[in-house]
């Protein structure tokens, strides 16, 4: 098997590309330790992409995914990105330039959204995008969170859209998959072979205070225990990383990606020490 990689998914640090420009953003990860990166939620512009090539020549760094929506939210509002609908010459060519194979869709279009036959269609628009791409050496996955597993006829969704689909790939999130209510070890088991990428993020109860709630009474109580569940730095949380993390490799996993959705004021640097620390401390280091 390919030797595992931990990296980085760079949502988490738009802000700061924004205002600190994102070479400077990617030395400043790899000076933590991590060195490939899963880009997300940035802008592909022309001296990003510029940008981006400069820092894998100066840092060695790899950049292991890129991210692309599939085609408008509707006729009068734009996605905000690149789709292959509309650019998929461009982010074909933005891939070759950064030497990358994955592209990931990273979340359900609304349009999608609602029914079976809706998921399925969005499968095979999928699947037809992925054929292209591959002849051009970049495999399509697609990033589920916790919506894909509703239920049609009996069936998971994200489950169909395996199932009616072969060159498609699934990039699981080990947060959402809890989040749903399954276990992610099993989950990563049943998607063996069609797995290059996985998330990682803890799943954190928070501190109560409720103060922080709207309401009064039982009202409180309602909003607390719906807002109560955070995500988390790794080790931070309840989950079972290491075996979620052995599952994730037995079943193909090439890229562990941390990610967290929301810091709670925290600094998205530190966040990623807090998780690179705890997978030092438990044996993961070479895989930085």
């Amino acid at each position: 098997m390919v030797k595992p990689r931990i990296g980085v998914q760079m949502m988490m640090l738009k802000e700061k590309v924004d205002t600190e420009g994102i070479y400077n953003v990617l030395k400043n990860v790899h000076d933590l330790g991590y060195n490939c990166f899963e880009v997300s939620q940035i802008t592909m512009s022309e001296h990003n992409i510029s940008e981006i090539k400069r820092a894998i020549k100066d840092f060695g760094i790899e950049i292991s995914a890129m991210s692309c929506g599939v085609e408008d939210i509707s006729e009068t509002e734009k996605f905000p990105g690149d789709t292959l609908q509309n650019d998929i010459d461009k982010i074909i060519a933005d891939c070759h330039a950064v030497n990358c194979t994955i592209l990931r869709i990273g979340m359900l279009p609304i349009n999608y959204m609602g029914s079976k036959e809706k998921a399925l269609d969005f499968a095979n628009k999928c699947e037809n995008y992925a054929k292209q791409l591959k002849s051009a050496g970049i495999d399509l996955y697609y990033h589920a969170h916790n919506l894909e597993f509703v239920k049609y006829d009996g069936h998971y969704m994200l489950d169909l859209m395996r199932d009616n689909t072969t060159l498609l790939g699934f990039e699981l999130d080990v947060h959402w998959i809890w989040r749903a209510g399954l276990n992610p070890i099993t989950i990563l088991k049943n998607y063996k072979n069609r797995i290059r990428a996985i998330h990682l993020k803890d799943f954190r109860v928070g501190n109560i205070d409720m103060d922080q709630y709207p309401g009064e009474g039982h009202e409180k109580i309602y909003f607390m225990l719906h807002m109560i569940t955070q995500f988390a730095e790794l080790g931070e949380g309840n989950l079972p990383l290491p075996d979620i993390i052995q599952a994730g490799y037995d079943s193909g996993s090439e890229y562990f990606f941390v990610e967290q959705d929301a810091l709670y004021g925290k600094d998205a640097y530190d966040c990623l020490v807090t998780s690179r620390d705890y997978l030092y401390k438990n044996g993961y280091r070479d895989w930085f």
